[in-house]
């Protein structure tokens, strides 16, 4: 009896404790850390290192739900495991088949034997390297004193944050603020049955053991262009379908250029084509059944992957927003937020992919993330410029572009206020090699009006990021059209050719560049 009484006595003074614990905040304002992030993406971790680093305590939270094919991954969310660094590797491998075959005999190299490709061991190597990567993202956290919880988070209310982790084990934090950087996940058509069943996507390609063999790629996306490209480079039989146009959002002509230059290398399009049905063949093949929408002809192929790049889906409906008043977009599911990256609730804020009206764009996420660690600290005031952010598409043919596409500089401004001066080039690398340079283009968007601000800038050519990159300063600086011409190009390079443009769209001229 005596036991059992003592037993209750500690039961009561624990729940006490409990007790207290919950309900201090309310009553002092305190809270377990300063910070807590749900996403351990670029975009999470950069802000919660930041936040370490700046004094305040930091918790992150993340997991990875099994995509539907049951792949899974480590720490450093969507660009390190599943986007920009495996796609920008398995690119180079398409590059360095791409000079083999077409490229080095003509430059004296004499290799014996048949050039093929292998995807265990380029996978393996890739995998291995994004391994590392998830490693010293762990050791970094670890470093800079930022606790590390593998777990789902979902919000209990504005400061408190409940963590269940893969073996059901819960955990609860508060903290004066939180940032969700959960980032998105690629979206399955609902309407095409067998879809789900038989496909893969981005989230499982790069950690297939196994050759994706003859590969059907539905749409038209920057991540379904690149990923064709990279099929095809290393020798695959690869089809991409595209429902309407290509790289939606991007300048056109640009994107049209893209899809020539995949097509004379190898890449087949279906255009105008919507799939209605995925099968199982008993030899194991997949059967695909799709419709011709100008022709409205039905078609039917095999291919051995079916990879689904139909758009992606923000990693929000776990986190229970709505309890807490956190405001989303209905139709897209993002959140709603300010130009402080703060939503409806004050102590909530969303950066990266599942932030509505922000570009989908692994840098903006970091910078947005540190500014606003910075901000929650009290070291600044300075908000995130999302204008003119340089990004670059990774197909066979690169294109990279910063500012406004001709389209959007025609709605902003009128056709009769803009000038496009533009010129198609031979890089020189092409020269020896006898390659086509047909699609290799760069164009200036210019105000037409002095002092002719630059208002877009878009290059198709060999190692477009790093050609646009240098020039995306200029953007931040207004730079001019004037200021572009009295730069000194380096030669020989692509970027130089920016530096000599003159012939204009409007004046009908050849924009054929014929000498240095």
């Amino acid at each position: 009896m005596a036991a059992a009484l003592c037993r209750g006595k500690h039961r009561l003074k624990a729940f006490c404790h409990s007790a207290v614990r919950l309900s201090s905040r309310n009553i002092t304002g305190q809270f377990d850390y300063d910070l807590v992030v749900i996403g351990g993406g670029s975009g999470g971790l950069a802000c919660s290192k930041e936040a370490a680093q700046l004094g305040q305590s930091v918790a992150v939270l993340d997991y990875v739900e099994p995509s539907v094919r049951g792949t899974k991954w480590g720490l450093g969310g969507t660009c390190v495991n599943v986007g920009c660094i495996p796609k920008k590797l398995m690119h180079q491998a398409a590059l360095l088949g791409t000079a083999l075959r077409t490229d080095s005999g003509k430059y004296g190299w004499r290799i014996s034997g048949s050039v093929s490709h292998d995807w265990v061991s380029m996978a393996g190597a890739v995998q291995n390297y994004v391994r590392s990567l998830n490693w010293g993202h762990r050791v970094q956290l670890q470093d800079k004193n930022v606790k590390y919880l593998n777990m789902k988070g979902s919000l209990l209310d504005p400061h408190t944050i409940r963590g269940l982790n893969a073996r059901g084990k819960e955990a609860t934090v508060t903290a004066r603020n939180i940032v969700i950087a959960t980032g998105g996940r690629p979206k399955y058509p609902t309407h095409v049955p067998g879809a789900r069943e038989h496909g893969i996507t981005s989230d499982d390609l790069f950690w297939l053991k196994e050759s994706p063999g003859k590969t059907l790629v539905v749409g038209a996306s920057y991540v379904a262009l690149e990923c064709a490209g990279f099929l095809t480079g290393i020798g695959l039989d690869t089809t991409v379908m595209v429902r309407s146009i290509a790289l939606r959002g991007f300048d056109q002509q640009m994107s049209r250029l893209v899809t020539d230059h995949m097509e004379a290398y190898g890449t087949h399009f279906c255009w105008s084509c919507v799939p209605k049905k995925v099968e199982k063949l008993p030899s194991g093949l997949l059967q695909v059944t799709w419709t011709d929408t100008e022709r409205q002809q039905e078609h039917q192929d095999t291919f051995s992957s079916v990879l689904w790049a139909v758009g992606r889906a923000p990693e929000s409906e776990a986190l229970n927003l709505k309890h807490v008043g956190v405001e989303l977009n209905t139709d897209t599911g993002k959140i709603i937020i300010g130009d402080d990256e703060q939503t409806s609730v004050p102590s909530i804020y969303a950066i990266g992919d599942i932030a509505e009206g922000r570009p989908e764009l692994t840098p903006t996420a970091i910078k947005a993330g540190k500014l606003l660690a910075r901000r929650l600290a009290g070291h600044s005031n300075q908000l995130m410029n999302y204008d003119n952010v340089p990004t670059t598409v990774f197909t066979p043919l690169e294109y990279g572009c910063v500012g406004l596409s001709e389209e959007e500089a025609e709605r902003r401004y009128g056709s009769d206020d803009i000038e496009v001066f533009h010129a198609f080039y031979k890089p020189l690398e092409f020269t020896i090699a006898e390659r086509d340079a047909s699609q290799c283009y760069i164009k200036v968007v210019c105000e037409r009006a002095e002092p002719q601000r630059v208002l877009g800038l878009h290059f198709t050519g060999p190692s477009a990021g790093e050609v646009t990159q240098g020039f995306a300063l200029g953007f931040q600086c207004g730079f001019t059209y004037s200021q572009l011409c009295d730069t000194v190009g380096i030669h020989p390079t692509c970027a130089e050719e920016f530096t000599k443009l003159h012939i204009t769209k409007r004046s009908g001229l050849d924009a054929t560049v014929t000498g240095c």
